[in-house]
Parts: structure tokens; C-alpha cells; sequence
């Protein structure tokens, strides 16, 4: 592997990605929302986990910014990145599938909104955020440049840290006594550990 093959396959990452989420974001713009938790915050740490994810790594991929932040490439490290991306786009994929109409991009809650406590979400509460951090990983891993590879990392860890406290409130809040014996059952990231 080369580092234009790596970057090659994050750009390629980028791609699956939009393929598996623009259907879906289709539809949910056509279903009513219910319940929302959208403020500032929200809006924030959306586009600091935009910017980690897309925007820096991608303006390194076009332009080689910022290089005095790179570092020697290893093709071990590239290799661990590319499998990363193949699982994140499979668990970004299988969190869809499960999902249907009742995923959002936001703090909602829809119309005719479900609990979802099948396929993926059989043993943990957030497997779209297990995707999220497997991109941050092959970003980290397909990126010999300190801040491109790592700004996925920093950037998705806002949003997770200060977003996942507040979406399991909007869920309680909204589904109650089902949604406090769900997590009562699962993980929010790894199941099976304590």
C-alpha cells in the first residue's frame, strides 16, 4: 500500500458513507418531528466533528495542509486503517438497516417514533457512534499527518462526550420505563463489558 492508496480508500470511506446515509436522510426529512433536543450545542459539536471528520481531512487529501505535521507512513498502519473503514462502513450500515424511519442526524424524535432493540441494537444503545469512532480510527491509521489523521478522533470525541448524556435523556424522556429497562440490558459501545 501506498499513501495515495490510502488515502485513496478514506476518500472511498467518505463515498460509502454518503451512499449509505443520503436514502435515509431522504426520508427522514419527510417525517415529522416529535421531540427535539437541537440547540446551539448541538449545532456545534456537529460541525466540530464535521471539520475532524471531513473538512481537514479532506483539504489534506487535495492539498497536502498542513505538512509540516506529517510523519513516515507505514503500510502495517495503513492496512489496520482500511480494515477500520470496511467496519465502519459495515456497522454504518447494519445501524441504518435497523433503524429504518426512525433515524435522525439530530437530537429527534419522529413521528411514529420505535424503539429499536433488534439487529445491532440487540446489545448496544449507540452502534452508529461505534461506526463514527471506527472512521476516526481509519482516519488516524490512513493519515500520516498528526492533525488530518487525529482531528477525526478529537473532533467525533466532542460530539460523543457531549452529545450521548443528553440523546439517552431525549429517549428516556420520550419512550420511559421501555427505554430505561433497554439500557438496563445493554452497552452504550462494547457489549459484553462492564
Amino acid at each position: 500500500m501506498t499513501p495515495v492508496v490510502a488515502k485513496g480508500i478514506f476518500a472511498l470511506l467518505i463515498v460509502g458513507w454518503y451512499a449509505i446515509r443520503v436514502p435515509h436522510e431522504w426520508r427522514a426529512w419527510h417525517m415529522p418531528v416529535r421531540r427535539t433536543a437541537r440547540d446551539y450545542r448541538e449545532a456545534a459539536v456537529i460541525l466540530i466533528a464535521t471539520v475532524g471528520l471531513g473538512t481537514l481531512p479532506l483539504l489534506y487529501i487535495v492539498t497536502g495542509f498542513p505538512q509540516f505535521a506529517d510523519y513516515l507512513f507505514s503500510t502495517t498502519q495503513a492496512w489496520s486503517g482500511a480494515i477500520a473503514a470496511i467496519a465502519a462502513l459495515g456497522m454504518f450500515y447494519l445501524t441504518h438497516k435497523a433503524l429504518g424511519t426512525n433515524w435522525s442526524a439530530s437530537l429527534d424524535v419522529r413521528k411514529d417514533h420505535q424503539l429499536i432493540t433488534n439487529g445491532v441494537y440487540r446489545y448496544i444503545r449507540h452502534p452508529m457512534y461505534i461506526a463514527f469512532w471506527l472512521w476516526a480510527l481509519a482516519q488516524a491509521f490512513l493519515l500520516p499527518n498528526w492533525m488530518a489523521g487525529l482531528s477525526g478522533v478529537v473532533g467525533f470525541g466532542f460530539l460523543y462526550f457531549l452529545r450521548v448524556t443528553r440523546e439517552e435523556q431525549l429517549m428516556t424522556d420520550a419512550f420511559g420505563e421501555g427505554y430505561r429497562s433497554y439500557m438496563l440490558r445493554t452497552k452504550r459501545l462494547i457489549p459484553w463489558i462492564h
